[in-house]
């Protein structure tokens, strides 16, 4: 006698899953962790690079907005592997982060450490606004 074997979608779509990652470069995990926070004097921004080295990392900023990239080349022991599953970060990645107008960018200090680069952006206080008179001619 034959068993009968219940059809199970969701077994059918965990054996496809590594398979449609490999076609689409956005369903894994495409760029590192971030934490960002204010303190009472600055913004921290926090990447978790792991395997990267700070050679391998550029910071800019650009009209208050903060970009990181990193780049590396892969070995090419890893190169010839057959991953089953590939999820870490090995390559390159880009962030950006919209940094606020009360950030002084010239004072803009990166630290990396233990694989975790971090941002530190001191806060400036705002101008007051200012009045500006009308010649009349």
């Amino acid at each position: 006698m034959t068993p009968i074997v219940k059809w199970d979608p969701f077994r059918e779509f965990d054996l496809m899953l590594p398979g449609i990652r490999r076609m689409l470069p956005l369903s894994g995990p495409a760029y590192p962790a971030a934490d960002v926070y204010e303190t009472a004097d600055e913004f921290v921004v926090e990447l978790e690079v792991p395997g990267f080295e700070e050679k391998e990392l550029e910071i800019e900023i650009t009209d208050h907005v903060l970009s990181v990239k990193g780049e590396h080349e892969e070995t090419t022991e890893k190169k010839e592997r057959s991953f089953r599953l590939h999820e870490r970060l090995e390559k390159t990645f880009e962030r950006q982060f919209a940094l606020p107008e009360t950030v002084d960018t010239d004072k803009l200090a990166a630290t990396f450490r233990k694989g975790v680069l971090e941002l530190h952006a001191p806060k400036v206080e705002r101008l007051a606004s200012k009045k500006i008179p009308i010649e009349v001619r």
